[in-house]
């Protein structure tokens, strides 16, 4: 008979194999528990970090000093700080160290701003921490110099034209008439702090906003409310305060921006040109120039990045993470010392290919600033030459109408950071327009000689170097120029 109804004993073998299985699936749940416990406090703790920041010391409306600031927000202004320690080695057009010398590295740059400041002393702009300590000690400046020039250096001075003559953020412009037109030494004794937190937030609420009157008053002139535009838009404009051009008005110092016909060059020239405006006088042509200063924003404005939305924030301070807590790099730099936190969150390629292209399209544009620079300087002995041969000065008046625009299209690329990237073909562009004006100033000189009877090259004087040009210009300046002729 069969034995089918009868169970077969196990052996021990089998036994202790069903006991070793048991104790490893409760293994394996003790240990998937713990693991989850574990995420589960992780995840709480990061949405813990992660919640809305508590103030440990209300910031007074107009505090001016980062520290106090940074005891409420300790990651930005640690990153902030960072700005003081030794710079990286500086990228090919950009910051870094060692500190850069316009007027060594590129000597025609003294001729085209002779008998002007700028030929004395043209550094590139540090770190923002040292703002204050720059300003202090360049050599365009003198103690009678106007306080406009401490504009954007400091956030005390949305603090002084508050107290010189505000109630509040939007009753400043009586104050900032009254700070313009004190001494530059004088407000030296005001100004300590680098530029910094109030600059660009409220101290209240931390929303970003714009403390200077000349950019409020420029939307104002064009119809626009600056109060209104998004939180991304005020992510570039609160760098529009200072990354700019403008200019002091005659007599009052004023500052304010040529935008009112447009923030091309060609509308900057016509906007100057409609109120007879000029800078200086030049030393070697006597040409009324116009000196452009830092026209980022108006650059940034025509190129893919503003048409794209991406803000100079995204860029310059690009977020970072610590734990559960996003917050934005204060250490305000050139984004290809980060580029993994910049450059990549949108261009999906290595860093080293990033940097290549950003170098190549900087290559590119340097390459005609060379040329139109190089034009111009000699356009300027031309005139010179022009002169010694007793042209007229209506003869003139054409050609320095030319010089006037083509070195005005020149240092609209020239004078902003980045080497063009923010715009390249539109950098591009106008340093085509300054080369062909130039050019033509130049062939309008030799027509004038021509008829003078000199036919052979001007003899151009050697400015080869900062010291060489420098000398040169003081020759000008003196009354005692070369012979050119």
């Amino acid at each position: 008979m069969s034995n089918a109804s009868n169970p077969v004993p196990q052996s021990a073998s089998t036994k202790q194999s069903a006991t070793w299985l048991g104790w490893a699936v409760f293994l394996v749940a003790l240990a998937a528990t713990f693991l989850l416990g574990m995420l589960g406090a992780t995840i709480f703790e990061r949405r813990v970090e992660a919640e809305k920041q508590v103030i440990r010391k209300p910031i007074g409306e107009w505090e001016t000093d980062n520290a106090v600031w940074g005891e409420n927000y300790p990651r930005e202004y640690g990153s902030f700080k960072e700005m003081l320690n030794p710079p990286p080695p500086r990228t090919k057009y950009g910051n870094g160290a060692p500190h850069r010398d316009y007027l060594a590295q590129t000597p025609a740059n003294v001729i085209l701003f002779a008998g002007y400041g700028f030929a004395k002393d043209y550094w590139q702009a540090r770190a923002h921490v040292f703002a204050v300590e720059d300003v202090s000690k360049t050599q365009r400046l003198k103690p009678d110099s106007p306080a406009t020039c401490w504009t954007c250096k400091s956030p005390d001075v949305p603090r002084m034209m508050h107290e010189l003559g505000g109630e509040d953020i939007d009753k400043l412009a009586k104050g900032a008439e009254l700070f313009y037109a004190a001494p530059f030494a004088e407000m030296k004794k005001e100004v300590t702090h680098p530029i910094g937190c109030l600059d660009c937030h409220d101290p209240k609420t931390m929303k970003l906003r714009v403390s200077r009157p000349a950019l409020r008053e420029a939307f104002a002139r064009q119809g626009k409310n600056i109060d209104n535009v998004s939180h991304q838009e005020m992510r570039t404009l609160v760098c529009a305060q200072c990354h700019v051009e403008y200019y002091f008005q005659p007599k009052t110092n004023y500052l304010a921006f040529p935008w009112d016909e447009g923030m091309t060059p060609e509308k900057m020239e016509e906007y100057y040109d409609g109120i007879e405006f000029a800078d200086w006088t030049h030393a070697v042509s006597k040409t009324k120039m116009v000196k452009m200063q830092h026209p980022d924003y108006e650059v940034y404005a025509s190129g893919v990045h503003a048409y794209r939305n991406v803000s100079c924030a995204d860029c310059h301070m690009p977020y970072r993470t610590e734990g559960g807590v996003k917050y934005s790099n204060h250490r305000l730099q050139s984004p290809l010392f980060d580029i993994s936190n910049s450059c990549a969150v949108c261009h999906r390629w290595s860093e080293d290919e990033i940097r290549n292209r950003v170098y190549a399209i900087q290559d590119k544009v340097h390459e005609g600033r060379q040329s139109a620079e190089a034009m111009l300087a000699k356009a300027h002995f031309d005139i010179a030459a022009a002169m010694e041969a007793g042209a007229a000065e209506e003869e003139l008046a054409n050609v320095r109408k030319l010089v006037r625009s083509a070195q005005l299209r020149w240092d609209y690329v020239a004078a902003n950071n980045g080497m063009g990237f923010h715009s390249p073909l539109e950098c591009e562009r106008i340093l085509a327009a300054a080369l062909d004006l130039s050019g033509q100033a130049r062939v309008e000189c030799a027509r004038i000689l021509a008829k003078r009877g000199h036919t052979e090259p001007v003899k151009y004087p050697d400015y080869g170097t900062k010291e060489k040009a420098q000398e040169l210009n003081k020759q000008f300046i003196d009354g005692k120029p070369p012979k050119l002729l």
